[in-house]
C-alpha cells in the first residue's frame, strides 16, 4: 500500500519534527532514536545466535539416534501407503460395475 519513503517525504517529516519539538530538543531526540535503532539491532543479532546456537545442539543431538528415528518413520510411512492403496483399489472396484446406470 505504502511505499518506500522518498527524500521529499523525508524531508517533510523532519521539518515537522523542527517545528514540533524546536531546534534545542532534536538533537536530544536523534540521539535516543539513534541509541534505540543500535540496542534493537543488537537485541536481534543476539537473539538471532542463540536461536542459531540452539539449532545447532539439537541437531548434534539427533544426529546418533538419527538411523533408528528414520527407520520408524519410514516403517509407518510404508504401512499408510498400503493402507491407502488398499482402500483405492477397493473403492475402484465398488465404482466400476459392468452397465451401471446405462439402462442396457
Amino acid at each position: 500500500m505504502f511505499g518506500p519513503i522518498g527524500m521529499p517525504e523525508l524531508i517533510i517529516i523532519l521539518v515537522i519534527a523542527l517545528i514540533v519539538f524546536g531546534p534545542r530538543k532534536l538533537p536530544d531526540l536523534g540521539r535516543s532514536l539513534g541509541r534505540s535503532l543500535s540496542e534493537f539491532k543488537r537485541a536481534s543479532s543476539e537473539l538471532r545466535s542463540t536461536l542459531e546456537d540452539e539449532i545447532r545442539v539439537e541437531e548434534k543431538q539427533d544426529q546418533p539416534g538419527s538411523a533408528s528415528a528414520n527407520t520408524t518413520a519410514s516403517t509407518s510411512t510404508s504401512s499408510e501407503t498400503k493402507t491407502t492403496s488398499e482402500s483405492a483399489t477397493s473403492d475402484t472396484s465398488a465404482n466400476h460395475t459392468p452397465n451401471a446406470g446405462t439402462g442396457a
